[in-house]
């Protein structure tokens, strides 16, 4: 209905004149039911281009609606307080959206927005050093959220992890492998003692790098090479073999990691291609050919200033190797070349200084750094009611997402992390996310489609039957009406979710569904009811619940039958 009414304002704007080509014509729900359905300050907006008073170009914009819209479509058109125009749609359109949400199905809210175009969501992206943790699954769970709701809205969606498996991470990560190798084949090997964040100490074999890795995972992986090689590796001087080891072990991890969110990637990209094909040094090149480079004290640097940050930003290390930024720049050039319309990459609010310098020198490079967007999330702190839990672990030395969904389980990890919009702190509550009761988001959710379920088995069970043609004007109750034009907003909150990236509104959207159906269930007798009216009546649970488990499907949620 949005897209038809804003169609139909445009139309008359354009007889007015005077009203540029670029004004946009916006439409919200009021935040009051009495004001209608849908209302437009475009009056307001104009009053200053046209020179008029708002409520007068509302009275002259509404008059030529009434005599344009489709009055099977839109009941009114109606011009309220100092310019408002509000609208208030026709029963037949509802009854019309009901047939058709009906007949769809489990295509219901799709859409073709997105038609013809290639979108690349780029998350979850840890580096191969250990167990995802509990910031990490924020991370999995908005990008294939994000990926979700763009399929939805008709794009062609690859869904991509990139990792850096090369540079200092992975040999701090080699060695501390390897050290704990030569504790197995060695009789003789010497321990230290190192110093932790939180003041405490724990032995080490000698060779332990200082800022090694000190999960338990790592002996794992070096029990798994011992097993595998034996004392053959003693001698070696390369770190290869501890490397791949590692990197085969913990990618394992955390695949089935993401299994369990039922998070599944089309592909990956790493760091040491970009440096193998030759990626990396064709940016250094590009950038320095462009005058946005120069050495000082044997390191290569990037111009930043000139992009208006306060200092300019080290491309290469005086070591000769590459900070990150600089396969990162790297790997997005590959994006381009890969021909994506639309590259979304999802990052922690600790990247928020650096992202700006891979676009700008993407932008440099001669590729269109608007067709990349970067969603921000902020991190998670796990509380039991209002205290900070930490969680105690064997794999590693921090709160790993494993631990996380064996204590609340995939469905509420996965609602948990979307409830919050991506800009704010997530604090996740345990005790909410274990309670089986309304309180809890998910389970009201999950609650009101196992219910529906019920209601149709039940009904079944007396003699209605789905194919039976249904009469959908007789649903006229107030509750009735309510729970179709909640329903008949899904495509459009999908699309909303979509277009800012905002999985959040999804769930908060469920919950109004969820509502309605209740207040229309409460209200509203079903079985013992005149039969053409039950009958109805039953075709609108059905669309309920359909909308309910598209919805969740969205969200990566199971939509159980029973509960």
């Amino acid at each position: 209905m949005k897209d038809y009414l804003q169609t139909q304002i445009r139309h008359v704007l354009d007889d007015l004149g005077d009203v540029p080509d670029d004004f946009a014509v916006s439409l919200e729900a009021p935040a009051r039911e009495e004001h209608g359905d849908l209302a437009t300050n475009t009056a307001l907006r104009l009053g200053s281009i046209l020179e008029d008073n708002p409520r007068s170009i509302a009275e002259t914009v509404a008059e030529k609606l009434r005599d344009r819209v489709d009055p099977r479509r839109v009941k009114s058109v109606e011009v309220a307080g100092p310019g408002f125009i509000n609208f208030r749609f026709a029963q037949d359109y509802l009854f019309e959206g009901l047939a058709d949400l009906l007949a769809e199905g489990d295509d219901f809210g799709h859409t073709d927005v997105g038609s013809g175009q290639q979108a690349l969501v780029e998350y979850v992206s840890a580096n191969p050093t250990g167990p995802l943790n509990v910031g990490h699954g924020r991370n999995a769970v908005l990008g294939d959220t994000i990926a979700n709701l763009l399929e939805w809205t008709g794009y062609d969606v690859t869904r991509e992890y990139y990792f850096n498996d090369a540079g200092r991470q992975m040999r701090v990560l080699a060695q501390s492998v390897r050290a704990r190798y030569e504790a197995l084949v060695s009789e003789d090997v010497t321990t230290k003692a190192l110093t932790l964040d939180d003041d405490t100490t724990v032995e080490v074999p000698d060779s332990f790098p200082e800022d090694g890795y000190l999960g338990e995972y790592i002996i794992d992986i070096a029990e798994q090479v011992y097993e595998e090689h034996g004392a053959s590796l003693l001698t070696t001087e390369s770190l290869a073999p501890f490397q791949e080891a590692a990197e085969e072990a913990i990618f394992a991890e955390i695949e089935a990691t993401l299994q369990r969110l039922n998070i599944e990637m089309d592909g990956y990209a790493n760091e040491q291609a970009l440096h193998d094909e030759g990626t990396v040094q064709e940016v250094i090149d590009g950038l320095t050919e462009a005058g946005l480079t120069y050495e000082d004290e044997g390191a290569l640097w990037l111009k930043t200033t000139t992009f208006g940050k306060e200092k300019d930003t080290v491309l290469v290390k005086q070591s000769g190797e590459p900070t990150y930024r600089t396969p990162d720049i790297a790997y997005h050039k590959t994006k381009f070349e890969r021909g994506f319309d639309l590259m979304i990459d999802v990052f922690g609010a600790d990247h928020h200084a650096a992202y700006p310098d891979v676009l700008n020198a993407i932008d440099v490079l001669g590729y269109d750094k608007e067709k990349v967007e970067v969603v921000l999330y902020q991190f998670v702190t796990l509380v039991r009611g209002e205290e900070p839990v930490k969680m105690s672990t064997r794999r590693a030395n921090y709160v790993t997402l494993d631990n996380l969904i064996d204590e609340v389980g995939e469905d509420v990890t996965r609602f948990f992390f979307l409830m919050r919009s991506p800009d704010t702190h997530l604090n996740f509550d345990l005790e909410l996310a274990q309670e089986e009761s309304e309180k809890n988001p998910v389970f009201y959710l999950q609650y009101a489609h196992a219910r529906i379920c019920s209601v149709i088995d039940k009904a079944e069970e007396v003699g209605f039957s789905y194919d039976e043609d249904a009469n959908l004007s007789l649903l006229t109750h107030e509750d009735e009406i309510a729970l179709i034009k909640e329903l008949l907003r899904f495509p459009r909150a999908l699309q909303n979710a979509a277009d800012a990236r905002a999985p959040h509104f999804v769930p908060n959207y469920l919950r109004d569904v969820a509502t309605a159906f209740s207040q229309f269930y409460d209200n509203c007798q079903i079985i013992g009811e005149d039969e053409d009216l039950a009958t109805a009546r039953m075709h609108l649970a059905l669309a309920a619940k359909t909308v309910l488990k598209n919805g969740l499907t969205v969200l990566g949620i199971s939509a159980p039958r029973n509960m």
